[in-house]
């Protein structure tokens, strides 16, 4: 008899790890569905962003009236909802204190 219940245990355990396995192996495919989702949904408001970029790009002037270079300058939006156009190399070199400030907090 004890050894019924040992077989009817070690049974039931496998049963119940082939029901997880197949649970699990759902919900790895409905994650990739949901990845493949968002990596579109990123690339879309990728290609957005980018449009709205060089939009914008087209529209600016400098104070001579002349068109602003989009391989010189950058938008940046700050903290308080501010947008502004800096030089490229600007935003690098503050960039990179954003990021020694972020790595001294760690």
């Amino acid at each position: 008899v004890a050894a019924q219940k040992c077989r009817k245990r070690k049974l039931n355990a496998i049963l119940n790890l082939e029901e997880d396995v197949c649970n699990l192996q759902t919900q790895k495919e409905s994650l990739k569905k949901e990845h493949s989702q968002c990596s579109k949904s990123i690339n879309q408001i990728k290609q957005k962003l980018n449009k709205l970029y060089h939009d914008i790009f087209s529209r600016l002037r400098d104070d001579q009236g002349r068109p602003v270079n989009p391989h010189q300058y950058v938008i940046h939006c700050s903290s308080n909802g501010g947008v502004f156009i800096i030089p490229k190399h600007l935003a690098k070199s503050e960039q990179k204190q954003d990021n020694r400030k972020e790595q001294k907090q760690k």
